[in-house]
């Protein structure tokens, strides 16, 4: 018989409040130390990147898989959408306004024109 504790068994609670302090310590990690880290040249680099490869990892999945029962081809908001955020990006280099010309085109398409 499970022991429940708080509306779950003792071993999912645990297992949250071990996640719980896990990550806890490894985001305070930097803030535990007497002296400050000082990184690599390379790590301080590719830290740089670490913001557009998690957006790209999120987005990517969305644009070139279809959901089922959505349009697709170039009835799909998102085929013209990412095209123009892609050169807004290139020619801005500016993440956060890509993602506001990108999301205008998509919501302009999708509520205005109604695809």
């Amino acid at each position: 018989m499970d022991v429940i504790f708080w509306g779950a068994p003792l071993w999912m609670v645990l297992a949250v409040l071990g996640l719980v302090a896990l990550s806890a310590v490894t985001r305070a990690f930097f803030f535990l130390t007497q002296e400050p880290i000082r990184l690599p040249e390379w790590a301080l680099q590719g830290l740089k990147y670490a913001p557009l490869a998690a957006l790209t990892a999120i987005i990517a999945p969305e644009i070139v898989l279809p959901l089922s029962g959505s349009a697709t081809g170039w009835l799909d908001p998102k085929w013209v959408a990412a095209p123009v955020a892609a050169v807004w990006a290139w020619w801005r280099k500016d993440m956060l306004s890509t993602i506001v010309v990108g999301m205008a085109v998509y919501l302009a398409l999708k509520l205005g024109v109604g695809w």
